[in-house]
């Protein structure tokens, strides 16, 4: 991204997030940890464009503010209103996430991501099987009539390693072994995971199962785009569509440096698109479109370069 479009990104998120803060959407809504967790990656991303401390407050303040409403005494619940109630693997590797780049500024939320790591770690792994793609609130077992997540242990393996190889030397391990033995048959088909597989690869990108996961989700993602200017939730879904999850496909399509002028075309695109129901005014909507637009330190700009 060139100065002038960078400062353009900065200009929109700016006022998308004062849009927000007046219709209280975010951050000073109701809490729900995948957003939060995009939303702490935003504001640290703002600090280290613009190097205004009230950011890296803002940031704080929303760590803070998880922990009060979502947190448990072992890990964190996925949102504030009643059905969201358990804990979903991936939203507490996108927080650790979050603590890894809040971490680069202030240390100690490093680590408190090494001690979330290692509160989660053992109850969601079942050692030769999986990842449980949601507990129990408290952790006690698998939520009911639940499975194994397909990307689960990308989503840790990429986490731990951001958070400190060493320290989380053993749970990557377990995270490693899982990918060695899903890599080869794995083949993502939802925009969503697509977009946030191709995100996951980029940190990696010469890990044989980096090479072949990009592969494959950019020739099913070729055969996703619709000419009006979006991707399709499924290749049988053609008409299906929903803005934060073409916000996550953009993300990871800059991560890997492909499309550009589909992004383009889909932040153009959902800018007047309404569905004309909840996710309207959603928080997790209007978080993920910043990201879109300004993806910041979703992306290791070194890593990147092995794309270009």
């Amino acid at each position: 991204m060139n100065a002038a479009a960078n400062a353009e990104a900065i200009a929109y998120v700016r006022n998308k997030l004062r849009w927000m803060r007046s219709q209280q959407i975010w951050p000073n809504g109701l809490r729900y940890l995948w957003t939060d967790a995009f939303g702490v990656v935003l504001l640290v991303s703002l600090f280290e464009e613009l190097g205004e401390r009230p950011f890296l407050d803002d940031a704080e303040w929303l760590v803070a503010d998880v922990n009060r409403v979502l947190g448990r005494p072992l890990g964190i619940r996925i949102g504030e209103e009643p059905d969201r109630d358990g804990q979903y693997f991936h939203y507490l590797a996108m927080w650790l996430f979050a603590l890894a780049m809040l971490g680069r500024h202030i240390p100690d939320y490093k680590q408190l991501g090494i001690d979330l790591a290692r509160q989660i770690h053992e109850p969601f792994l079942v050692r030769g099987r999986g990842v449980i793609w949601k507990m129990q609130e408290d952790l006690s077992g698998p939520y009911p009539g639940v499975g194994f997540g397909a990307m689960d242990a990308y989503d840790g393996y990429v986490s731990y390693r951001m958070l400190d190889d060493d320290a989380l030397s053993s749970e990557i391990a377990d995270m490693q072994t899982l990918i060695d033995e899903y890599n080869p048959t794995l083949n993502i088909t939802q925009d969503l995971g697509i977009g946030m597989m191709l995100w996951l690869t980029h940190f990696f990108p010469t890990e044989e199962w980096a090479k072949l996961q990009k592969q494959r989700c950019l020739e099913t993602l070729d055969s996703m785009w619709n000419s009006a200017g979006y991707f399709c939730r499924e290749p049988y879904l053609p008409d299906t569509r929903f803005a934060f999850t073409n916000f996550g496909v953009s993300v990871g399509l800059q991560a890997v440096c492909k499309m550009p002028e589909r992004v383009r075309q889909l932040n153009e695109y959902f800018e007047s698109y309404r569905s004309g129901d909840e996710y309207d005014q959603a928080a997790i909507t209007h978080v993920m479109e910043c990201s879109s637009h300004l993806p910041g330190c979703l992306i290791n700009q070194t890593t990147r370069e092995s794309h270009n």
